[in-house]
């Protein structure tokens, strides 16, 4: 009995399936006939006696003409029907509110068919579109709103129609990268699209109005000519500024005379502004002259300073010229008014170069550039003449360390070698001060390479995901190392991730916070100390030092962020809260760099990493992952990403 019921079960399901299944079949064939009828005008026979489209056929298993399946599915991907001189309505309600077909449909066009219509909101509805061309045809109207939501959208040509109106807001669908609406009647101002996206742009013979929005001027005069109200670069015609239109409309008023008391009160208010003016240029001249006088004391007192030994500084080279090298030099000054000499030396950690000859005298005599000034010091590059090197000199003050166990410190992370940590040349170390000396990076930082991608620079994702996985085993190693002596990196940020003669990554300035000014820090306040709750600092203990690791964790989670949104902004804060918004509202692919959707990486690991980056970023210390989790999960994804590599090209070997 039992057998008899699990067979009748079992062809009732199959019968439901294949049901179904014909059900769908019959369901798009007949929307396709229907649609075919209305664009030709019930002319059945314009796409010849042979095209397959009739009521006994299927439209994928037969190969209709112009339609193309998905050959496991038999689902229709294409319909192209270009240049059949239709004569009939396009009425997109007939494919796409057909859900066999909408959920499918990524390429419709219709080009060159003299097709009518007005209503094209239902082609919203076909959200897997990739290509809507409708170009060469007497569409009227205004293009709908619905149009914005084809978030798959790569091409759009609606050229050389009668379509009216403004555009609704394109700019939304971060993957177009055609547009083409020449000769049309469109009007309002052109969006602000992403033009470092588009290869194909045409908006010439339009009504159009207002400003070319920016980075337009990419493309030619030709893709905006005929739009008379339209200005700005490449047209010749520049936009009117925001004061000269002002003065037009004042012009255009008539002009009223002022009473005595009105004159009186604005006289009043003027020599009001005038004092404010005069005392505020008074204190700036003030403070000038104090900081005058400052540099001339130090540079007086620098030329009493007497020969000291070997390793420190014998004499001041004031004839020389260096961008900064006042600034270097104030390390060796004593805060003390009194002419005494400098005792402190320069030790030289490593490097042969270095060590042959590097004083203390080299890097205040030579050439130094600013390279940038943050809250716990200044960056400097300098060029040695001996021994011959360039180096990145670190300039720190304020840090509330004794002498002697910063050089502790100094010699503790000499010890601790990682190929991707930048590591010290030589240190220096007075009262007031203290020098830290590096090989300089000709690559510059990661930084930088990220600002690159706003003006075209291209960053790969195989180097990104590579960067990314060293940076992480790089601090993976250094928390294993110095866990116990309590040295985190503290101050982990793009700027301090430099690139080697390779362009691996190197993290500098690793250790160079005390714990006391990590929790102090913007970011790492913010990143391990601040809860839902409370913004005050809490003081650190042998039971929450693990914290100031998981900072380090929360600022790589920022990194992982700038590397796959291509986004760098001056407080990770901001850009980890606007990712997870964005993710809340389900619209992943607008974080990811549109260069790499363009480049065609892959989206599966792309959303891994972005994973990993999101769990960085948690509000909780305790809920984000250790560092060696994240080194892991990091070198898996790069693992298979080469992977997939070395497979597509065995694949085209083959081929």
């Amino acid at each position: 009995m039992n057998k008899v019921v699990t067979v009748a079960l079992l062809f009732i399901s199959f019968f439901l399936i294949f049901d179904t299944t014909n059900c769908d079949e019959t369901v798009t064939r007949d929307a396709l006939l229907k649609f075919l009828a209305e664009v030709s005008n019930n002319n059945s026979t314009i796409l010849g006696t042979n095209s397959g489209w009739n009521s006994t056929s299927d439209p994928c298993k037969d190969n209709w003409l112009g339609v193309t399946c998905n050959a496991k599915t038999l689902s229709v991907e294409k319909i192209i029907l270009d240049g059949y001189n239709f004569s009939g309505t396009l009425d997109a309600t007939t494919i796409c509110n057909v859900e066999p077909i909408a959920d499918t449909l990524f390429f419709l066009s219709l080009e060159n068919g003299l097709l009518q219509g007005e209503n094209l909101d239902s082609i919203g509805k076909c959200k897997q579109l990739t290509h809507l061309v409708l170009g060469g045809n007497r569409l009227s109207g205004s293009i709908p709103q619905s149009f914005s939501r084809l978030n798959n959208l790569k091409r759009l040509d609606i050229s050389n129609n009668e379509l009216s109106g403004a555009l609704p807001d394109l700019s939304r669908i971060s993957g177009l990268v055609e547009f083409e609406a020449q000769k049309n009647q469109l009007s309002g101002e052109i969006p602000e699209f992403d033009f470092s996206n588009f290869v194909a742009f045409n908006v010439s013979f339009n009504n159009f109005s207002g400003s070319i929005p920016p980075g337009g001027d990419r493309f030619p005069v030709s893709s905006y000519t005929d739009n008379p109200l339209l200005c700005g670069a490449p047209l010749v015609k520049k936009c009117s500024s925001l004061s000269e239109k002002s003065e037009s409309a004042d012009q255009d008023k008539p002009k009223s005379s002022l009473s005595r008391n009105e004159i009186l009160m604005f006289s009043g208010y003027f020599l009001i502004g005038l004092a404010l003016v005069l005392g505020i240029l008074l204190c700036f001249y003030k403070k000038r002259k104090q900081k005058q006088k400052k540099k001339e004391s130090r540079i007086e007192a620098m030329k009493k300073v007497a020969t000291v030994d070997n390793d420190t500084i014998t004499s001041m080279d004031l004839s020389k010229k260096g961008a900064s090298n006042s600034d270097i030099s104030s390390a060796a000054i004593s805060s003390n008014e009194s002419n005494t000499t400098v005792s402190q030396s320069l030790v030289v950690l490593m490097s042969p170069e270095a060590n042959n000859g590097l004083r203390f005298e080299n890097l205040l005599k030579a050439p130094a550039e600013l390279l940038g000034r943050g809250k716990h010091g200044s960056m400097y590059k300098v060029m040695c003449d001996n021994p011959k090197m360039t180096l990145a000199v670190k300039r720190i003050k304020d840090w509330s360390i004794s002498g002697n166990e910063f050089k502790k410190r100094m010699q503790k992370l000499d010890k601790i070698r990682h190929p991707n940590v930048l590591p010290t040349v030589a240190f220096y170390s007075s009262r007031q001060e203290k020098l830290l000396v590096y090989e300089y990076q000709n690559n510059g930082s990661l930084l930088l390479l990220l600002q690159g991608i706003q003006t075209g620079q291209t960053f790969q994702w195989s180097s990104r995901l590579s960067i990314a996985a060293g940076v992480a085993d790089a601090l993976a190693f250094m928390h294993q190392e110095l866990q116990h002596d309590r040295i985190a990196h503290g101050n982990l940020k793009s700027s301090n991730i430099l690139l080697n003669n390779n362009m691996e990554p190197m993290i500098s300035e690793y250790g160079l916070m005390s714990i006391d000014e990590m929790s102090t820090s913007p970011i790492q306040h913010q990143a391990q100390f601040a809860t839902s709750c409370s913004n005050h600092v809490f003081p650190i203990t042998d039971e929450n030092v693990g914290a100031i690791f998981k900072a380090d964790v929360y600022a790589f989670g920022v990194i992982l962020l700038e590397l796959l949104t291509g986004k760098v902004q001056n407080n990770g804060i901001e850009l980890a809260s606007w990712v997870v918004s964005v993710l809340r509202e389900e619209w992943t692919v607008e974080v990811f760099d549109r260069t790499l959707i363009q480049e065609g990486a892959s989206e599966e690991r792309m959303v891994n990493l972005l994973q990993v980056a999101v769990k960085c970023v948690n509000h909780s210390p305790d809920a984000r992952p250790s560092v060696n989790q994240v080194a892991l999960m990091v070198s898996t994804i790069r693992d298979e990403d080469d992977r997939s590599i070395d497979v597509s090209a065995s694949t085209s070997t083959i081929i």
